[in-house]
């Protein structure tokens, strides 16, 4: 067992007893990966009534298209399944909440820690960076043609998706 993680091993060996899905397979049953914040508050599961098996969960501060995320996708569409991309980040997300400049500043204030060489990728304006993320995804050439990708804004007071889309800035239907 590894220091400070008893609990978790706990749990684990509590969860192994009962574990039945040794054989679900790889692939994306439901052909979807979800890009979603690494916010706890975030349960990309229950949010959209999926299972193990059903889909690629991509978490990340922020819920951001960055290159790690294209990679996986790659992979994702042509090895395991993945036909549809939900990119879902969620209201009440610190890295909407503060400049890139702000949490640099924070972090070397609290812990003397000078994190300036990283881009966290903040952004205001969630649905610009939502629209922005969907362009990257579209845009990707080493992704199929015919991958379907979407946007959502997942509210945490109220667990309801707002769809956001195309780059006009109108509503899908």
């Amino acid at each position: 067992m590894i220091e400070g993680f008893e609990d978790l091993f706990e749990a684990n060996g509590t969860f192994a007893r009962t574990f039945t899905q040794g054989d679900l397979p790889a692939r994306a049953a439901r052909g979807l990966a979800v890009i979603t914040c690494m916010d706890s508050r975030v349960d990309p599961f229950r949010t959209l009534g999926i299972g193990p098996g059903d889909a690629k969960i991509l978490r990340n501060a922020g819920a951001r298209v960055t290159e790690d995320v294209l990679r996986t996708l790659v992979l994702g569409a042509y090895l395991l399944g993945v036909e549809r991309v939900l990119v879902m980040p969620h209201t009440h997300c610190r890295m909407a909440e503060s400049s890139e400049a702000e949490l640099h500043a924070l972090i070397q204030e609290r812990y003397g820690v000078d994190t300036r060489s990283l881009e966290f990728r903040t952004e205001r304006d969630q649905e610009a960076a939502l629209r922005q993320d969907l362009v990257r995804i579209r845009s990707f050439p080493l992704l199929p043609a015919g991958l379907v990708v979407g946007g959502a804004i997942l509210d945490v007071k109220t667990g309801r998706l707002r769809a956001v889309d195309d780059v006009s800035g109108a509503e899908p239907s």
